[in-house]
Order: structure tokens, then sequence, then C-alpha cells
């Protein structure tokens, strides 16, 4: 991974209200283990996608969004290969943000505002004409929507061992049934278990786990036939009627509108 704009900027020790770079992954997944900033941290996603894990959580950022990560928020990072990322640090006061952690769908202009101020030098931040940028920055960055890219995860060790067993083998599409069996409890008992530590009923969660590895095969530039046959599905049709139902699009007019931003 190699540095672009502000290479070598250390954001947490600065006292300015929005500090951007951008970073360009090798050809290889990029992993960056658990950390945290001072500052709130948003992930932009140009090309590629990164995956953020927070200690409930795992987030899926694709081209075109960003994930809102708070101040002080411990999280680890999982990039593409050849994804293309921002990164722009806020201060607390600068703008109102939410509290929590999110994925956003982000603006043509928001996009081009923080391409804009990683590109320009320490000097060039403290002239009034970056100054009259980053506040329409910050004027934009509240409205932006916030999507549902999220899968609730938890330290429980069953939760953990289903979440890696879907992501390694996918295709196995395991039922509540069957991984009640593998752990030796009643249905019951399990479905119990994962609302109580993410929220979500068994079906629904792992509906959502399936959007989200569809997602990064997609945007890895897989096929949808291909990601259909590698999440288990029967049919190619079925697949996309479940990543209709996530995303309100058909992968490929998904796929397309990512491109035509």
């Amino acid at each position: 991974m190699h540095g672009l704009g502000l290479n070598g900027y250390d954001p947490d020790g600065q006292q300015e209200a929005a500090v951007a770079f951008s970073i360009t992954v090798e050809a290889s997944e990029q992993l960056i283990p658990e950390h945290h900033h001072r500052k709130g941290q948003l992930i932009l996603a140009l090309k590629g996608a990164i995956t953020c894990e927070v200690e409930n959580a795992r987030w899926m950022v694709p081209p075109h969004h960003a994930m809102w990560l708070p101040g002080f928020v411990p999280h680890s990072n999982r990039a593409t290969p050849n994804a293309h990322l921002y990164f722009l640090f806020l201060e607390e006061w600068a703008v109102v943000m939410p509290e929590y952690c999110c994925t956003l769908k982000i603006s043509p202009l928001v996009r081009e505002l923080i391409m804009s101020l990683a590109s320009r030098t320490p000097a060039q931040r403290r002239q009034p004409a970056t100054q009259r940028l980053v506040q329409v920055l910050f004027d934009e960055l509240p409205d932006q929507p916030q999507m549902q890219l999220q899968l609730p995860v938890s330290a429980h060790p069953k939760i953990r061992q289903m979440v890696d067993s879907m992501e390694t083998c996918p295709a196995q599409r395991q039922t509540l049934a069957q991984w009640a069996q593998v752990f030796a409890m009643s249905e019951r008992n399990l479905a119990r278990l994962v609302v109580k530590e993410t929220g979500l009923s068994f079906r629904r969660w792992r509906h959502q786990m399936q959007l989200i590895l569809a997602l990064r095969l997609l945007i890895g530039g897989k096929s949808v036939q291909r990601i259909a046959q590698t999440l288990g599905y029967d049919s190619t049709t079925a697949f996309i009627t479940m990543f209709k139902k996530g995303l309100g699009q058909t992968p490929g007019r998904y796929l397309a509108a990512l491109g035509d931003r």
C-alpha cells in the first residue's frame, strides 16, 4: 500500500478541522489490523471495496460509498486488490456526524470535495479558498444517506463460527436446524442466541451475510451466474431476487449505477 496526496501525514497529531489523503492498494488484498484514531474517520471507496470490522459488526463499503467511524472506535480494515481509497479525518467539533458507525452513500459533490482536499499541500490548506471548500464539505456531509450494508456480529464463539463458515464455504447455506445440530442445541435456543447477539432473526442475518458476500464478489468482477453458484443458489434468478430484495436493484443495474458515477 502506498500513499498519495498527503503521503506520510499523521492525522491524529494535527488540529486541522479536516485532513484527507488517498491510498492505492497493491495487487493483493490488504489487511490493516485493529487500531483507532482520535479523530472521526470517513473511508471512501473510489475503486474496489473495503470491509471494516468493529466490535459488534462488519461493514461493507462498495465504490462511491463510505464508512463513518467516530473517534476512538477500534476497527480493522480489509481492502480488495487494487482498491483506491480516500481517508477523511474530522475533528469532533467541526461537523455534526453520527455518533455510531455507519455506511454512507456519497454524492458526486462530496466525493469531489474530498478528492480536492486530499490533493492540497499544507500551505494550500491554510488558504481561504480551501477553507471555503471545507465549509461546503461540512455543509454537505450530514446529508449523506445511510445504507444498510452491515452484518451484526459478536464475540460469541458460535456466532463467530457461523460467520467464518459462511465466508469460507458460502455455498453450503446451512439452515438454522443444521447449525443447531452442529452445536448440539435446540433450534429455539440457537434462534434466541442469534437474536440476542445480532438483533436479527437467523434468516435475516444470513440474508445480510449473503448480500455482503455477493457485493464483494460483484465488485471483484465475478459474473452474476458465478456468484449465484458460489453462494449456493439453485438458479441465477433466485440469487437476483435475493440481491434485489436487499438493495432494491438487480446486480447488473447496481453495478452499472456504480460505473456511472
